[in-house]
C-alpha cells in the first residue's frame, strides 16, 4: 500500500465518520456537549492506552513532542468548528468546504518545509480543492439559518486542518504515526472532557431517548474513527503532507455518494436536499475531484 492509497482509504473511513457524526449531533444528541463528553472520555481512553503500548522512540526531542501537542490542539480545535456547523447545516455542505484546505497545506508546506511540487502537482491540488467546493454549491435551505460569522467559522476551520497537517508532519520527523495518534487522542479526550464534564449535560445524557440506539451508533463510529486517523497519519509519514491532504480532501466525494446512498436506503438518517441542478453540479465537482487524484497518481 502506498501513500496515496492510504490517504484515498483514509477519506473514505472518516466520510462514514462524519456522516455518523452529522447523524448523532442533529439527531441523536440534544446538545454537542454531551456529544463531546462521551467521545471525550472514549479517546482519552486510546490515547492513556496508545502511550503504554507505543512509547516514543528513543532520542525522540522535546521539540517534536510539542509540535504533536500543538498539531493536536489545532486540529481539535477545528474539530469542534466542525461538529458545530453540522448541526446547522447539511453534512454535504460543510464538509467540502473544510475541506479544501489543501491548497492552504500546499502554501504553509512551501514557506515552511520547502516542499516543492511541479506545475501538475499545483493544478491538481487547485482541482481537487475546486471540486470539493463545487460539491457544497447548494442553495436550499439549512435546518438553521446560517450566518456570515458562522460560514467564516467553517472557513478557519479549514486553516486550522492544513496548520494540523503541516505541523503533524514536523513531529513525525521524529516520531510515529502511532505516536501522533495517542497524542491527538488524549489532548482531543482532554480537551472535550474539559469542555463538556457537567452534571447537567451528564443527566441529560441518561435522560436520552432511546439512549442505548444512540450509544451504540457513537460507540460503533468511535471504533472506525480511530482506523481513519491512524492510516491517514501513516500517509502523512510516508507521503508529502501537501499531496497526502490533497488526497484527504478527497472526502467530500464519499460523503456525498454515502450520503446519497443513505438518502435511498434510509431516509431522515440525514438532513439531504437534492435536485436536479444541484446533482449535476455535484457530478461536475466529482469528475474535478477524481481527474485531480488521478494527476497526482499519474505524478
Amino acid at each position: 500500500m502506498t501513500w496515496v492509497h492510504a490517504a484515498l482509504i483514509s477519506a473514505a473511513i472518516m466520510a462514514v465518520v462524519n456522516i455518523f457524526d452529522s447523524h448523532l449531533v442533529s439527531k441523536r444528541f440534544s446538545s454537542i456537549r454531551m456529544f463531546m463528553l462521551l467521545v471525550g472520555c472514549i479517546h482519552l481512553f486510546y490515547g492513556v492506552v496508545m502511550t503504554f503500548v507505543v512509547p516514543l522512540p528513543s532520542g525522540t526531542g522535546a521539540y517534536h513532542v510539542v509540535m504533536a501537542v500543538v498539531s493536536s490542539l489545532i486540529r481539535t480545535g477545528a474539530i469542534i468548528i466542525l461538529l458545530d456547523s453540522l448541526r446547522h447545516r447539511e453534512v454535504s455542505t460543510v464538509v467540502p468546504i473544510v475541506y479544501m484546505y489543501p491548497i492552504f497545506v500546499a502554501l504553509i508546506a512551501f514557506v515552511a518545509l520547502g516542499e516543492q511540487l511541479g506545475w501538475q502537482q499545483w493544478l491538481a491540488v487547485v482541482i481537487v480543492a475546486c471540486g470539493a467546493v463545487l460539491i457544497s454549491a447548494n442553495r436550499e435551505p439549512s435546518r438553521i439559518y446560517m450566518s456570515r460569522r458562522r460560514s467564516a467559522l467553517i472557513f478557519l476551520a479549514s486553516l486550522l486542518f492544513a496548520t494540523a497537517d503541516v505541523t503533524g508532519k514536523v513531529a513525525l520527523a521524529q516520531i510515529t504515526f502511532w505516536n501522533l495518534f495517542a497524542i491527538g487522542a488524549a489532548v482531543m479526550g482532554a480537551t472535550f472532557l474539559s469542555i463538556a464534564m457537567r452534571r447537567a449535560v451528564i443527566q441529560n445524557i441518561w435522560a436520552l431517548h432511546e439512549r442505548g440506539k444512540a450509544l451504540g451508533l457513537l460507540a460503533l463510529n468511535e471504533t472506525i474513527a480511530p482506523v481513519g486517523i491512524i492510516v491517514s497519519y501513516w500517509a502523512l509519514q510516508h507521503g508529502p503532507v501537501s499531496l497526502v491532504s490533497t488526497l484527504l480532501s478527497s472526502r467530500p466525494l464519499f460523503v456525498l455518494l454515502f450520503a446519497i446512498a443513505l438518502s435511498w436506503l434510509a431516509p431522515g438518517f440525514l438532513f439531504w436536499s437534492g435536485g436536479r441542478r444541484l446533482v449535476i453540479v455535484r457530478i461536475i465537482a466529482t469528475i474535478m475531484i477524481v481527474a485531480g487524484v488521478g494527476v497526482i497518481e499519474i505524478s
